[in-house]
């Protein structure tokens, strides 16, 4: 974009990365793109928030062969998340593409989200590797702090600084490392979360963060109002959801209250890699108190 030249999709960007998913495709279908670029890249952030809706068949159905390379890898991503039978060869699609070589950073972006889904992060690591990006480098820090690499989070998030560190992706990530440091950096996070929200709006993806900061802190009753607010933002948000299931045990809420949230998560997250570990943990404790209970009969 050329100097002085207004942005016209920032309002649709900055939607997205924020969590307002609704107003990011409500502003995308006001944009009228001067070039082919701002196009391409207007339809990607729009059918992006429709996979963050889990609206998965609106993107599977408008994209088409025709589309672009860009909309073809959201398209995947589309596909991969919508059911756990397509996703062996979606996989096996993405490693044919990786190994003959990719210049397209959405793809790029794409690939590391399924990546970071499958948990396969050191995968996802060596797909971002190849997007100077902001968004790529953001994904890192996320990638960094979920395997445990405050170290590494904290070099990425200084570059992210040094390159832009009034964007929104740049206080985000700085938010996130910060609930991984802990300590009087938790209240650091908040303020940003809450900062981001008086300049915008409040999303479930802030109210999320600032309620994580208060359980870090051990304040639970504050975290449980911001929550029940997430809540009227998206009934069905499987972060708000969990985190409620923690705040209600932490609170010593009667045991129906976590497992109604747990029921609603199960019910609109089946594939969550929170709801998947917790229905293993299940299995295996059913399958130990069968054994017990053959062995004391005997």
């Amino acid at each position: 974009m050329a100097s002085g030249e207004v942005d016209v999709l920032f309002e649709v960007r900055n939607s997205f990365f924020l969590g307002n998913y609704q107003h990011c495709i409500t502003e995308a279908q006001k944009v009228k793109p001067s070039t082919a670029a701002v196009a391409m890249e207007r339809d990607v952030l729009m059918y992006r928030s429709y996979i963050s809706q889990k609206k998965f068949a609106v993107v599977l159905d408008e994209v088409t062969s025709s589309s672009s390379a860009e909309l073809q890898a959201v398209k995947m991503l589309a596909g991969y998340l919508q059911g756990p039978s397509k996703r062996d060869g979606i996989l096996k699609q993405l490693e044919t593409k990786l190994t003959s070589g990719v210049d397209n950073d959405v793809f790029i972006l794409m690939a590391a989200s399924i990546y970071y889904n499958e948990q396969n992060y050191e995968s996802a690591l060596r797909c971002l590797n190849q997007s100077d990006s902001l968004e790529g480098a953001s994904m890192r820090v996320q990638i960094y702090l979920a395997m445990h690499r405050v170290d590494l989070a904290k070099k990425e998030l200084k570059t992210m600084q040094e390159k832009d560190d009034d964007a929104t992706l740049t206080q985000l990530s700085l938010a996130w490392f910060n609930l991984a440091v802990g300590g009087d950096k938790y209240q650091d996070a908040y303020y940003i979360f809450q900062e981001m929200a008086d300049k915008t709006t409040s999303t479930s993806l802030l109210i999320n963060g600032q309620a994580a900061s208060y359980m870090a802190q051990g304040k639970f009753d504050e975290a449980e109002g911001l929550l029940q607010e997430a809540l009227t933002k998206d009934s069905n948000n499987s972060e708000t959801l969990i985190n409620l299931i923690v705040v209600s045990q932490h609170l010593g809420k009667p045991s129906e209250v976590a497992k109604r949230y747990l029921s609603q998560l199960k019910d609109g997250h089946a594939n969550h890699p929170f709801v998947q570990e917790y229905t293993k943990k299940e299995e295996n404790f059913d399958h130990l108190a069968a054994q017990y209970s053959a062995s004391v009969s005997r």
